[in-house]
């Protein structure tokens, strides 16, 4: 079965000004659609993937050729990326709070260190929020369209939070500013759904 686009969970202008609908209209239908499309091919290709779910491919990217990683990544990357937004974002709550306290210090020195791995992430790639298998929070992030889920990544663990730093996430609003574009992205974070992917790792 092949994968397919996921839609949107708002509207094309729901996170403008931060996000404007210009850049979500082209992210969400032309890059997006542009990486399920490029998946569907490499996993046309291979027998072994048919039927597998995407943190299946991922799990085992390693194995697989870069029309599978760039494009398995970047289908998944953006999927999760549109659900971590929200208009008027919130504030972190509950055990999440509680954990950036306990692994940042606050939440000011966690966005400090995020926005420092996105803004010198050497070209394009995302910076992550992720935990661990002991439920401790970590701030790293990959090259391209990598995530800390791909079995050969250099900090694997559970992606609780991630930022696009490819140019096509900002330029048209903020140009070269990618740090301007990591400071106002904060704006957008759907605290709620970043507190419940930590309640489920941290059981």
């Amino acid at each position: 079965m092949a994968f397919e686009l996921p839609p949107l969970p708002y509207d094309y202008d729901a996170l403008e000004p931060t996000i404007s609908k210009e850049t979500m209209t082209v992210h969400h239908d032309k890059h997006h659609k542009a990486y399920t499309d490029k998946l569907n091919e490499g996993v046309a290709a291979d027998p072994k993937l048919e039927g597998k779910s995407i943190e299946d491919i991922l799990g085992m990217i390693s194995s697989q050729p870069p029309l599978v990683r760039n494009n398995g990544g970047g289908y998944w990357n953006h999927d999760f990326f549109w659900k971590t937004m929200k208009k008027g974002g919130g504030q972190p709550s509950g055990k999440l709070a509680e954990a950036i306290e306990r692994d940042f210090g606050g939440l000011d020195q966690l966005k400090e260190q995020f926005n420092g791995k996105g803004a010198t992430q050497f070209g394009s790639g995302w910076a992550w929020l992720i935990a661990d298998e002991a439920g401790k929070l970590k701030v790293t992030s990959t090259p391209n369209q990598d995530n800390p889920l791909m079995d050969d990544a250099k900090e694997r663990g559970t992606p609780l939070l991630g930022n696009d730093v490819w140019e096509h996430a900002y330029y048209l609003t903020y140009k070269n500013d990618r740090p301007g574009y990591l400071k106002a992205w904060w704006d957008v974070v759907d605290w709620d759904t970043v507190g419940q992917r930590y309640e489920a790792v941290s059981g």
